[in-house]
């Protein structure tokens, strides 16, 4: 009997920890792939446009929201049409529907209370649920305005290499649930899954990445096997 594989949603109840665990991984994967792209140049957005522009490199954007660090808020973009054109925030209207339809409050508040890395966190989930290519943070005029990209132009690393040390890099540095981080970014990507009592696999072609959990489901260890080994 085929066995049945079951796909990666936000389910009603899930809590924001939850819902960061879930996508927060494939964000920063896609973070990283925008990274190799356009390196440490800067980014200048032109708002009047939707654009976003590296040098000779050029995206169409959306408007998520903005951080104002003077008041520490993060403000949705679906609040502020009399500041941004409805063809600006469709993507941000989106996540607004998503919210609503999980009753899930810092995707429905219009403000909330944030710092900085707080709005990192909106805008990775949303890149996700949205199935776009990455975002970037923008400063303008006492402004941190978030934007999301779908391009092309960013192309995809699937190595076996990438995917340990993107797991690693999101577990260490962000408050989430591990397990449910690993089994999520790993199906998210469409590798094959298989789960254990202490420590769960993912199969990448022929190499395997294993991690091991406590009974907590805290990480004890993440190793590699085959392609790309070191």
């Amino acid at each position: 009997m085929k066995e049945i594989i079951k796909p990666i949603t936000i389910e009603t109840g899930d809590s924001f920890k939850t819902i960061l665990s879930k996508y927060g991984a494939l964000a920063l994967d896609k973070q990283e792939n925008l990274s190799e792209l356009i390196g440490d140049i800067p980014g200048q957005l032109d708002i009047e446009k939707s654009t976003l522009t590296f040098e000779n490199i050029c995206f169409p954007v959306q408007i998520l929201g903005f951080y104002m660090e003077q008041s520490n808020q993060w403000s949705w973009a679906w609040d502020n049409e009399n500041i941004f054109n409805e063809n600006q925030i469709t993507s941000a209207k989106q996540i607004h529907a998503v919210g609503e339809e999980f009753e899930i409050n810092e995707l429905t508040s219009p403000v909330i209370n944030a710092d900085y890395n707080d709005c990192h966190t909106l805008a990775m989930i949303s890149t996700v649920i949205l199935d776009m290519d990455a975002y970037y943070a923008v400063s303008e005029e006492g402004l941190d305005i978030f934007v999301t990209i779908k391009s092309d132009l960013i192309k995809q690393n699937n190595s076996v290499e990438k995917f340990r040390n993107t797991f690693y890099t999101f577990q260490k540095n962000f408050d989430i649930y591990p397990k449910i981080a690993f089994e999520s970014y790993t199906k998210l990507k469409g590798y094959g899954f298989k789960p254990h009592d202490d420590f769960s696999l993912a199969k990448i072609g022929e190499a395997r990445v294993m991690a091991g959990f406590t009974e907590r489901g805290n990480i004890t260890r993440i190793l590699m096997f085959g392609e790309d080994e070191e």
